[in-house]
């Protein structure tokens, strides 16, 4: 099958990663998206273990277009009866960057009907669209004058876990804080610290990479097990292979926050987990913060931009670069942040920068490396 695993910007290289530990072939990193070879075993351990896809897709038909009408002249030709029955639903999802179509609504309305032809010409039935809950969801990708058509085997995002209970009023993408906390390199070795840890997501991911936690276990629904020729014992076997590996880490992930709401929600999300024995939360001022270790991994989501509106955000910036330095020698600290003003407030000097995007705002992920003693500080 050719397969295509969608991601946020930023992180397909540690998606490749992710793919080529479970065994992927022919493996090529695209703009925000894998393009990757598998059978059905690789469909379903994709969707129950990434960690930082949004979706998996199945590729069924790829061709290029000279004129809008060629959409649905080209997509007649698909077998679609290999993929859904005159009784069942179906949607679409459209991604549309061309030329021949002035709005994406366009383009999914040509394949809709063209779908809808297709089975009034060969059966006199047609398929009814369900935008709500349907059977079947099909993306339409059309870049330029290339029309690829999938069927999407997640259907609900994959960075819906499910074991969120609660969120605080601006929380981060669950495949954003696994994307960071894998960019880090941390091997969960070494002590780890969200000091603003909000709902509690990045603690909670770090707690299930340790663990070998897979990413699905909270889910109860995936597209796939709706399609015809979905194999209920191979994904039964795909969970146990994937549960079999989970394990309690032999460190302790630590979160903490300033404010007693998000570490109240923190709670709630942890528990809904199952973490409580691997991570402690704490309401803490990361001013008044002491290192649990000599060395360890911070990673930490503070206040920017549209996310969460500060006035004070020049000071709070300041406060966390000389926290850093003065209470966590021998640490590494990452921060991500759209405030790049104010990340020069830091202070000290980073020994890495990544772009990555939190939802619509384009952010910047910086590694700042701590040395003890009489080494300089950068």
């Amino acid at each position: 099958m050719q397969l295509i695993a969608k991601t946020l910007y930023g992180l397909e290289k540690v998606l490749s990663d992710e793919l080529s530990g479970l065994g992927a072939k022919n493996i090529m990193a695209v703009n925000r998206a894998v393009l990757f070879e598998g059978d059905q075993h690789l469909l379903y351990k994709a969707n129950y273990s990434l960690r930082t896809a949004m979706s998996v897709l199945v590729r069924i038909a790829e061709f290029r277009i000279r004129t809008s009408h060629d959409l649905h002249r080209y997509s007649q030709k698909i077998d679609w009866k290999e993929y859904l029955d005159p009784e069942h639903t179906f949607s679409i999802v459209s991604v549309v960057n061309s030329p021949f179509f002035s709005h994406t609504g366009y383009a999914g309305l040509l394949l809709k009907d063209a779908i809808a032809d297709w089975f009034r010409d060969k059966t006199g039935k047609r398929p009814s669209v369900d935008t709500n809950d349907p059977d079947i969801v099909f993306n339409l990708h059309i870049s330029n004058d290339l029309v690829t058509v999938s069927l999407d085997s997640s259907v609900v995002p994959l960075y819906k876990r499910g074991y969120r209970k609660e969120q605080g009023s601006a929380p981060i993408n669950e495949i954003l804080a696994a994307g960071i906390i894998l960019i880090t390199g941390w091997k969960a070795e070494t002590s780890f610290l969200d000091p603003m840890c909000g709902s509690g997501t990045i603690p909670i991911e770090a707690a299930m990479i340790s663990s070998d936690i897979p990413a699905g276990r909270f889910r109860h629904f995936y597209g796939f097990q709706r399609w015809r020729d979905y194999n209920e014992e191979l994904f039964l076997q795909v969970r146990q292979e994937s549960e079999c590996k989970a394990h309690k880490p032999l460190i302790r992930i630590n979160a903490s926050d300033i404010s007693e709401s998000a570490v109240s929600i923190t709670r709630a999300n942890v528990e809904s987990a199952g973490l409580n024995d691997i991570i402690s939360i704490s309401k803490t001022d990361f001013c008044d913060a002491i290192a649990s270790d000599n060395e360890g991994v911070i990673i930490m989501n503070p206040p920017y931009g549209q996310r969460i509106r500060n006035d004070n955000n020049d000071n709070l910036y300041s406060m966390i670069g000389a926290t850093l330095k003065h209470k966590f020698p021998g640490y590494q600290a990452w921060l991500i942040t759209s405030d790049k003003d104010s990340l020069k407030q830091v202070g000290l000097k980073p020994a890495k920068k990544a772009a990555l995007f939190n939802g619509s705002l384009e952010c910047v992920l910086v590694k700042y490396e701590l040395y003890k003693g009489s080494k300089k500080i950068k």
